[in-house]
């Protein structure tokens, strides 16, 4: 699988690896804020900035547009898979609510650790069931697309930005967190 359709499925399943990471770090976060012990604040901002903006901005973007493509090219094999935007907006505005409630704690203002507990695990848990319809419903129809041939695509219609934390080189605003995967590595 060396076509257009195919790298951009393998970034798709690649990032899902490292949304699942960064999830499963979210998750431990807010189970200790539960337990009430000492919790890396910090550290859950810095994941809710960058997931706020790689995967809102750039990688739903390309799922998005994967299914238009999958829809144009094989009509039979989209269907019941129009909720996919919705699901992309609700997760964004979900991550915002996460992002804002961390963000009031960070700052000072009187959040109630419940509240962003419950945020979290809202957040954790739509994502990591969208991510897991998409590897097992959605992906697999866009392979049955490239196996019956349509498998360029054009590129320049697809959102292109390097992922500012595992990409080649990462963004020195996301060094900290950079650092803080290398050893859950």
């Amino acid at each position: 699988m060396s076509n257009d359709a195919s790298r951009i499925l393998t970034q798709l399943r690649e990032d899902h690896r490292n949304m699942m990471l960064l999830l499963e770090m979210i998750e431990t976060e807010a189970n200790r804020l539960y337990r009430d012990e000492a919790v890396d604040l910090d550290l859950a901002h810095d994941i809710m900035i960058y997931m706020t903006t790689y995967p809102d901005a750039v990688h739903h973007p390309k799922e998005d547009r994967l299914y238009a493509e999958l829809k144009a090219a094989r009509p039979d094999l989209s269907q019941g898979m129009s909720k996919i935007s919705a699901e992309h907006r609700s997760i964004a505005e979900k991550g915002l609510e996460l992002r804002n409630s961390i963000e009031q704690v960070v700052v000072g203002q009187a959040e109630r650790p419940n509240a962003v507990v419950a945020n979290a695990l809202r957040y954790v848990d739509a994502l990591r069931s969208h991510m897991h319809w998409e590897e097992h419903d959605l992906f697999r129809r866009v392979e049955l697309m490239i196996r019956d041939g349509h498998d360029v695509l054009d590129k320049a219609v697809f959102v292109q930005a390097p992922d500012p934390v595992f990409g080649p080189r990462a963004e020195q605003v996301f060094a900290r967190l950079f650092d803080r995967i290398k050893k859950a590595r």
